[in-house]
């Protein structure tokens, strides 16, 4: 089944969210700036001890916020910034249009590999999507994320361990446990869970050593 349908009601969803709010946290469906640098340091774990001159992708990068993050932390890097919603990728590409480290797409045809490859967010929105079908989505995202990643790959999601009373029908909230066990089977046994920081959900990072992604079977 393809997906992109669930794929073009992302989008939709994020375009609307951009108009209304503009380049800001709330325009990417945060809640504020302060939770937005709290992913974003967290996720950046992944590239610590990474040395100048990186590549990374950011894998639904909104309007660039994690670029302007990478530029006050980082020296020289190639950023490529992906996002399925053109509203936001005009926003970013007018919000860093001098920046020359820095190049913005739409289409995931044109993504290449990098040193590392972050993804913020983007599991979170389900909408009405069948939750077997948006698990299904998150695990061949993963597949691609390592795919893209030659040193590893780190994203977040929002946890199956929130409060009941504070979760929304429309959201995914995923098993941290299901996703820590499929990285260390898939990817690499250097994985990291942190679930331990101020936000309804948690982060994976994945060092990979030359150990290449393990095909996934139908229903894995």
């Amino acid at each position: 089944m393809s997906n992109q349908p669930l794929i073009d009601a992302v989008a939709r969803y994020y375009t609307s969210k951009v108009t209304e709010h503009g380049p800001t946290p709330r325009g990417v469906d945060w809640r504020d700036a302060e939770s937005q640098a709290l992913r974003f340091d967290t996720l950046l774990e992944l590239i610590a001890d990474g040395g100048p001159d990186l590549s990374i992708n950011d894998y639904g990068c909104g309007y660039g916020a994690l670029l302007d993050f990478l530029a006050r932390r980082q020296g020289e890097f190639e950023y490529l910034g992906y996002d399925v919603s053109e509203a936001m990728i005009a926003q970013a590409r007018a919000r860093h249009s001098g920046d020359r480290r820095a190049s913005f797409i739409t289409d995931a045809a044109e993504l290449r590999p990098a040193d590392y490859t972050v993804a913020s967010g983007i599991f979170n929105v389900r909408l009405d999507q069948p939750l077997e079908q948006w698990r299904a989505y998150v695990l061949e995202t993963l597949d691609k994320l390592a795919l893209l990643s030659r040193r590893g790959f780190a994203f977040n999601a929002l946890t199956a361990h929130a409060d009941p009373e504070r979760m929304r029908g429309d959201l995914y909230y995923a098993d941290p446990a299901e996703l820590l066990d499929y990285c260390l089977r898939h990817y690499s046994r250097d994985v990291a869970l942190r679930h331990d920081y101020p936000l309804y959900e948690f982060t994976v990072t994945v060092r990979l050593g030359g150990r290449p992604p393990v095909p996934r079977e139908e229903g894995a």
